[in-house]
């Protein structure tokens, strides 16, 4: 910083003032201290004055998977809220296990966030301690819980699954299979699952419910087309196949192709969460949208109103989920 200000013609105490707070010099000082950065190759050290501040400037995200492109859309929109504030978001992922999402809030604890990102609302009675005794905002998305740690914004996936089905129906289908991954971690598949089975007990009572599951596989297309292959065997007489996800149900159009199964002629097949592929398969896939960025950028400015010790007027936000009728249903 010394250095800095030989540069610029000013002291080093300026060159701290200018770059902390930059409204506080003049223009024209503002400028030279900035051109002597750049010319010096200067990179103030945040380490002190986040000691000085008690502020870390970072906010730990924490995923099911990084390789979701719904999931990097939130925190892409998320980042649009706070970067311009100065705050940077450090990621970690859980692959949908509840202990190891307990290991990565240890972990972030001890490197002093100022806020958590979530992505779900499942969580062990240790990492619930731990957030609650840390005291730092948490902002949990992609679900649904009446009592959040702090705040949420998500939506109801048992309320889109009963919908969904309610669509088939109407659309005269009533031999449907419910095609997913269930792990205890992945809250929004059980969900999706317990949505399709009140859905079939009460537009379908006469119908058994009809499922298929493939624990322990990833979330990638190779399993979609192994839950395919496990309907068709199990449940021949099935008109219609609800896969938990786009990436199951785009690997299953593609394979039903291969296989000379007409779709939808057939077998109609959906998704869950209107990923960009969707729309460009042959055909195109019907499936359910949630506005990714939407909950992202609310989940942002939900962390800067708390960080600032704004009020709150909703402590939850539900941006809801819509159907999207498209060539495969």
């Amino acid at each position: 910083m010394q250095d800095v200000g030989v540069v610029a013609g000013v002291s080093a105490q300026t060159v701290s003032r200018a770059l902390s707070s930059p409204e506080q010099v003049s223009k024209e000082t503002l400028e030279r201290v900035l051109e002597a950065v750049k010319s010096t190759g200067y990179l103030p050290n945040l380490a002190a004055s986040h000691l000085a501040s008690n502020r870390s400037r970072t906010i730990a995200a924490i995923l099911p998977v990084i390789s979701t492109s719904v999931f990097s859309d939130t925190l892409r929109a998320a980042s649009t809220k706070l970067d311009p504030a100065g705050f940077q978001l450090i990621v970690g992922y859980t692959d949908y296990s509840e202990n190891r999402e307990e290991e990565l809030i240890r972990g972030f604890i001890q490197r002093r966030p100022d806020a958590f990102l979530i992505v779900g609302t499942l969580h062990t009675p240790e990492t619930l301690r731990l957030l609650r005794a840390y005291g730092a905002p948490v902002v949990e998305t992609w679900d649904w819980n009446d009592e959040p740690i702090d705040t949420l914004v998500g939506f109801s996936n048992r309320r889109a699954a009963h919908d969904l089905v309610g669509y088939l129906v109407d659309k005269g289908h009533r031999r449907i299979v419910f095609a997913g991954v269930i792990t205890p971690g992945d809250s929004r598949a059980v969900e999706r699952l317990e949505g399709f089975t009140d859905a079939v007990r009460e537009l379908l009572a006469d119908e058994p419910v009809r499922t298929v599951d493939l624990p322990g596989h990833p979330i990638e297309m190779d399993t979609g087309t192994e839950l395919l292959d496990l309907a068709l065997h199990r449940y021949p007489e099935a008109t219609a196949i609800m896969f938990t996800t786009d990436v199951f149900a785009a690997a299953a159009v593609l394979a039903a192709h291969r296989r000379g199964v007409d779709v939808p002629g057939s077998l109609a097949i959906t998704g869950f969460g209107d990923f960009e592929m969707s729309r460009h398969l042959n055909p195109s896939l019907t499936t359910v949208n949630i506005d990714n960025e939407a909950i992202g950028a609310c989940a942002g400015e939900l962390l800067l109103n708390r960080l600032a010790g704004n009020p709150i007027a909703e402590r939850t936000v539900d941006v809801g989920y819509k159907i999207v009728a498209r060539q495969s249903a």
